[in-house]
C-alpha cells in the first residue's frame, strides 16, 4: 500500500461500513461515524439505552479490521489500576523484583462498555491513555499499540446508577455518537436475522497496517484557508452563544477538522467541503458544551444549540 492515493480509501470505506452494516442492522450513520472516529485516529462515545447493539458494533468493528481486542465493564468498584495494569511484587529464586502487569487497555480496541457506570476516579484512568496512548506506572512509561481506539458505550446521564463524564475526559472522544431505537421495519430484519439458526460471521477486511496506512492517508487530505476559517468561527460561536457557558475547545475544531477530511474521502473526494465541515459539527461537539443555568430552563440541548450555530454561521 505504498502508492496508496486518495482514490483507494473510499471502496475501502465502503466495503468496511457495508460488512458492518450487514451484521448490525438500521444503524448506516453509526457505523459511518465509527468508521470516521476510527480512520481520523480518534476514540467515539456511543450513547444509547441499553439494547441497541452498542456492544455488539465495537465487537465486529474489531472482527472487520483484525485488531486486537479488549473489554472492561465499567462497574462502581472497579479500580485505576484494573484498567492500566498495575505493579507487581515477583519472587523468584529467593530474590523479590517489582514488574509492571499489564492491563486490558494494552489492545487496539479497547471497548469500554458502560462507562459512566464507575467512579470518576477510575474514568480518568483513561486519560493518559486516550491522549498520549501511554501509561505511566511507578515512574515507567509504556506505548500503547498503534493503533490505539477506545469505543466506550455510555448510558443516558438520566438512567439510575450512572456518573457524569469530566468534561477533560470528554474532550477526549473526537465523536459522541447517538444510538437511537430502531423502528418497526427494521426491528422485523433484526429479529428475523438473529433468532433463528444462522449464526452471522463477518470476514477480517483490513489489516493493521492498512489501517494505518489509511489514517495516514485522511491526514495528508488538504483542506483551504477558507474551509479553515469556518471552523474557527465555528468554534468560536460556541463560546459566544448566550446559552452556553463553556464552548468547545481547541481539540473540537480540531475534530471538525479530521473529520471533515474523513468525510470527503469516504465520498472519493481530494479535498474539504463545507457541508463536510457541517455534517462533523453535532458528533464533534455535542459533547463539548457545558450549558448554562437558562438553557436548562429553556429546554435547550447541546443538539439544538450546535444547529442553531451551524444555521447562523456564514460562509466568508
Amino acid at each position: 500500500m505504498e502508492n496508496l492515493d486518495y482514490r483507494s480509501f473510499a471502496p475501502k470505506f465502503k466495503a468496511l461500513r457495508d460488512a458492518i452494516g450487514s451484521v448490525i442492522l438500521g444503524q448506516e450513520a453509526v457505523v459511518e461515524d465509527l468508521l470516521i472516529v476510527a480512520l481520523s485516529g480518534g476514540h467515539a462515545l456511543i450513547e444509547g439505552v441499553p439494547g441497541l447493539g452498542k456492544t455488539r458494533l465495537v465487537r465486529v468493528f474489531a472482527e472487520a479490521t483484525q485488531l486486537s481486542f479488549g473489554r472492561i465493564q465499567f462497574t462502581p468498584d472497579l479500580m485505576p489500576a484494573d484498567v492500566t495494569g498495575t505493579t507487581v511484587l515477583i519472587e523468584e529464586r529467593g530474590a523479590t523484583r517489582f514488574e509492571f502487569e499489564r492491563g486490558p487497555v494494552f489492545v487496539n480496541v479497547l471497548l469500554a462498555d458502560e462507562i459512566n457506570r464507575a467512579t470518576p476516579k477510575t474514568q480518568s484512568a483513561l486519560l493518559e491513555a486516550m491522549q498520549e496512548r501511554t501509561v505511566t506506572a511507578s515512574g515507567t512509561r509504556y506505548s500503547l499499540p498503534n493503533p490505539f481506539v477506545v469505543l466506550a458505550t455510555q448510558n443516558p446521564l438520566e438512567m439510575e446508577g450512572t456518573y457524569p463524564l469530566p468534561e477533560a475526559q470528554l474532550d477526549r472522544f473526537l465523536f459522541k455518537i447517538l444510538i437511537t431505537r430502531p423502528d418497526g421495519a427494521t426491528l422485523w430484519r433484526i429479529l428475523e436475522a438473529t433468532t433463528g439458526t444462522r449464526e452471522e460471521v463477518i470476514e477480517p477486511l483490513f489489516s493493521q497496517a492498512e489501517l494505518l496506512d489509511l489514517q495516514r492517508l485522511l491526514r495528508a487530505v488538504p483542506i483551504a484557508s477558507s474551509a479553515l476559517d469556518y471552523v474557527v468561527r465555528l468554534s468560536e460561536a460556541t463560546h459566544a452563544h448566550p446559552l452556553v457557558r463553556l464552548g468547545a475547545s481547541p481539540r473540537g475544531a480540531q475534530a471538525l477538522v479530521l473529520a471533515a477530511k474523513g468525510y470527503a474521502l469516504a465520498d472519493a473526494r481530494p479535498n474539504v467541503e463545507l457541508e463536510d465541515i457541517r455534517r462533523a459539527a453535532l458528533p464533534a461537539l455535542r459533547h463539548r458544551l457545558l450549558l448554562s443555568f437558562e438553557a436548562e430552563v429553556e429546554g435547550a440541548n447541546p443538539d439544538d444549540i450546535v444547529k442553531q450555530i451551524i444555521n447562523e454561521t456564514k460562509v466568508r
